[in-house]
């Protein structure tokens, strides 16, 4: 497998996961390689038990906006995407300097956030 475009655009595991899901139910595009095939399968496996799975683009959106006022970079605002913290430990490690650009309070808010948009239906995991 060759890359192409390096680094032309980050993408969420909803966009991985919706793009996979794509490639394997058009019928019409035959995957040329059995490796392709197989790392989509494993990659589609592995991002359904993901909280990707029940995310939209309406709620992705959303979040999206409601993060504005922390002032977090786009890579923090993917990962907190992609990872859906849930306590403040997590909030650490994914947001450079954390202790210093938030309050405990603001913490405690973002996670509220993140819980809103991307929280519900826990037991589908």
């Amino acid at each position: 497998m060759e890359v192409l475009k390096d680094c032309s655009a980050c993408l969420s595991n909803y966009e991985v996961l919706n793009i996979l899901q794509n490639i394997k139910s058009n019928k019409k595009q035959k995957m040329k390689q059995n490796q392709l095939a197989s790392i989509t399968y494993q990659t589609i496996r592995y991002l359904e038990k993901t909280p990707c799975k029940r995310q939209t683009p309406e709620k992705i959106k959303g979040l999206l906006q409601a993060l504005e006022p922390y002032k977090l970079t786009k890579c923090e605002k993917l990962t907190l995407l992609n990872m859906c913290p849930k306590t403040p430990l997590e909030i650490q490690l994914i947001i450079e300097d954390s202790e210093d650009r938030l309050t405990d309070d603001e913490v405690n808010s973002l996670l509220q956030v993140v819980g809103n948009f991307l929280g519900e239906d826990e037991q589908d995991g």
